[in-house]
């Protein structure tokens, strides 16, 4: 077996694609992700895959909150450039991007975002590469109720988005 062969297979395993964001003072970043899920219902629990060399993955270790917000459908690529494509070591996500501060004080992305969820930490799990953050979710809302969810397939093979070599640092 290749990893090649290992690649493909994932191909066919469903994904969204997500914007995550946090806040440490001033300081807020967000990036995109393509694993965010449930994990229980009662206490209403979420889980995220963040890339530990990215500065979300910082703040999130520093302030143990996030917020997580689906796409929608029809999100165009420049406005996915800005979470995916560039860093917030050296770039402000947020300069022109329509946001409210969450419950938690994360960004809570209100443009082409379908609904968030804000969660405090409770358990993280190291998976290598990434870490496995786990979140009781405290605050939730529907930004545009009726949408389309944006899949990683759609976001591949209709938009014909890319991953960019630096989106570990995002």
């Amino acid at each position: 077996m290749s990893v090649q062969d290992i690649n493909e297979g994932l191909h066919y395993v469903t994904y969204g694609l997500y914007i995550v964001t946090t806040a440490n003072g001033e300081r807020k970043n967000g990036l995109i992700v393509n694993t965010v899920f449930q994990v229980t219902a009662e206490p209403a629990r979420i889980a995220i895959s963040v890339n530990k060399n990215s500065l979300t993955h910082e703040l999130i270790l520093k302030t143990r909150v996030f917020a997580a917000m689906p796409l929608e459908q029809e999100t165009p690529l420049p406005f996915i450039g800005i979470f995916g494509f560039r860093t917030g070591r050296s770039f402000d996500k947020f300069a022109k991007v329509p946001f409210k501060m969450g419950a938690l004080g994360c960004p809570v992305v209100t443009e082409h975002t379908l609904s968030y969820m804000e969660a405090e930490v409770c358990q993280t799990l190291d998976v290598g590469t990434h870490t496995l953050f786990i979140g009781q979710v405290k605050d939730a809302g529907v930004i545009k109720p009726h949408g389309t969810a944006l899949t990683y397939a759609y976001y591949h093979d209709v938009i014909k988005g890319k991953t960019p070599v630096g989106a570990t640092h995002l």
